[in-house]
């Protein structure tokens, strides 16, 4: 019979497929074809970097890697947030899908060397969150505050005070040009939209019930985006 800690790593690695399966599909049955190189660039970019991830956190921080596990709309406890979840799953369908009929019926022509941008930056953003989760064993997937908790402010929490976001939305709003889709960035826009929505909801509820959390605010400045917000 398997531990708790087999039984997350099952679940990690299942659920990890099933996501690659999923996009796979979001991707390549609206274009109509396997002829989808960006398409095949971008979940090998995104598939590998969450590999690599899932497994630094079994071998470094098996609590993390359950917080992550909890996600979703059902794992939330504040209705706003529930809310957040539900618009960012479905926006998130969206940005996939949209690319393969634009590639389909070709509505948009970005030139390669974009699309090599994209898909750069959309690693980049993988590395941030990779490097949030080495600072910070509490990045929970849902709105909370462990037992033992503390206020972080080191590594990327110096710089800004939601880096985890930071990487998220920037894999997320290059997603457009990674694959080949300009109009996919109708979607991106909306779904910055909700980010900021979930930040500011955030701060609300950790100013309300994590010690330290405003003087933390005060002394860093920028919210996502380094002297700038």
């Amino acid at each position: 019979m398997m531990d708790e800690n087999d039984q997350t790593k099952r679940k990690a690695f299942l659920g990890l497929v099933w996501l690659m399966i999923l996009l796979g599909i979001l991707l390549f049955i609206p274009a109509g074809t396997l002829k989808f190189w960006q398409a095949w660039v971008y979940l090998i970019i995104f598939g590998g970097s969450s590999f690599l991830i899932t497994l630094f956190l079994i071998k470094e921080d098996m609590e993390l890697l359950k917080r992550r596990l909890r996600a979703g709309a059902a794992a939330e406890q504040e209705k706003s947030q529930k809310i957040i979840q539900i618009l960012a799953f479905f926006s998130f369908i969206g940005i996939i899908i949209l690319p393969g009929f634009d590639h389909r019926f070709g509505w948009s022509r970005i030139p390669i060397y974009l699309v090599v941008v994209g898909e750069i930056l959309e690693l980049f953003g993988f590395i941030i969150v990779f490097r949030v989760f080495r600072e910070n064993s509490f990045t929970s997937a849902t709105i909370e505050v462990a037992a033992n908790q503390k206020v972080v402010s080191t590594g990327p929490y110096s710089i800004v005070r939601h880096p985890m976001y930071s990487g998220v939305l920037l894999l997320l709003l290059f997603t457009p040009v990674a694959l080949g889709s300009f109009w996919d960035l109708l979607i991106a826009v909306f779904i910055f939209m909700i980010v900021i929505w979930r930040l500011l909801d955030e701060e609300k509820f950790l100013a309300k019930n994590l010690p330290g959390y405003t003087d933390y605010c005060q002394k860093t400045r920028f919210r996502l985006i380094p002297k700038i917000w």
